[in-house]
């Protein structure tokens, strides 16, 4: 889209850096984070028309604007908005890559962070996203079914793609691997009778089985009581975080790729039927397939 001969300085900023593809805004909650936005022509020609929101949340390499690109016709075509958070990788100078994973890092709660985002960009907008759909693969995949948690009020939707750590809503362990003082870490409990009005959805390669990289060493620094409990590679902890949603009550659409390594591009195709699928109420029987 092109700025128009008579358009003012607003109006040419907003076509050319605020629509479809986006430049990078800081996030004014705390500029140490920003974030990138799809934004389609008819959230600014026809402002009274409902837009939909779907954010899509980077994994360990922090690729923000693949996250954001991969959207950006999903976003034309159903009329919605697409943001697309960086959280950077040593925010508080220690080159920590993990913190936005587990929610709490320091004093920052990334899930107020990423709600503040949320807020800044339907301002921007003149749009409120009281509900919104969210997608995370791989250290993503961590934050989205973590904040699914805390939040569930706030998604019409979730997808998880291949977190190497799961978080079980088992109250035998404590946080992250399971709930048990959730409460007393984040100030509520879990509600289940809304969190079980999101549509939950899991996705991961079939040949994403390497155990290197998220195996915890049982005597490093990091290890946390029942860090690997939950399986060995990404396949098995992902069924058996599908498994103690499942037991909760939660429904959840589960989706094995095949042939596909730990590859968000592989699983695309699965999220963003998903996603197509519940923005046109016609989602199939949950489960695994």
């Amino acid at each position: 889209m092109l700025p128009r001969l008579n358009d003012n300085r607003e109006q040419r900023t907003r076509t050319l850096y605020l629509t479809g593809n986006t430049t990078i805004l800081a996030c004014k909650h705390d500029p140490r984070f920003s974030f990138m936005l799809y934004i389609p022509e008819s959230a600014w020609d026809e402002p009274d028309r409902q837009l939909d929101l779907l954010v899509a949340v980077h994994g360990t390499m922090r690729l923000q604007s693949e996250y954001r690109n991969a959207f950006s016709s999903f976003g034309k075509y159903n009329n919605c908005v697409i943001l697309a958070p960086l959280f950077p990788v040593g925010v508080a100078g220690d080159l920590n890559a993990n913190g936005y994973k587990y929610m709490l890092e320091g004093d920052i709660r990334y899930d107020d962070v990423l709600l503040a985002m949320v807020t800044q960009a339907g301002e921007l907008i003149k749009r409120q996203f009281e509900k919104f759909m969210l997608f995370g693969f791989s250290g993503g995949g961590h934050f989205t079914h973590r904040f699914l948690y805390l939040h569930p009020d706030r998604l019409k939707a979730v997808s998880i793609g291949a977190p190497g750590s799961v978080t079980l809503l088992d109250e035998t362990m404590d946080w992250w691997p399971g709930v048990r003082d959730f409460r007393n870490i984040f100030g509520h409990g879990i509600d289940f009778d809304v969190l079980k009005q999101v549509k939950v959805h899991m996705s991961v390669g079939a040949a994403d089985t390497e155990e290197w990289e998220i195996t915890f060493p049982e005597d490093g620094p990091d290890v946390i009581p029942g860090a690997n409990s939950a399986g060995k590679n990404r396949n098995e902890r992902l069924d058996t975080l599908r498994e103690s949603l499942q037991a909760r009550g939660i429904d959840v659409w589960h989706d094995v790729a095949p042939g596909v390594p730990h590859d968000m591009r592989g699983v695309f195709p699965y999220v963003e039927r998903f996603f197509n699928d519940v923005l046109r109420d016609r989602l199939p029987e949950p489960g695994k397939r």
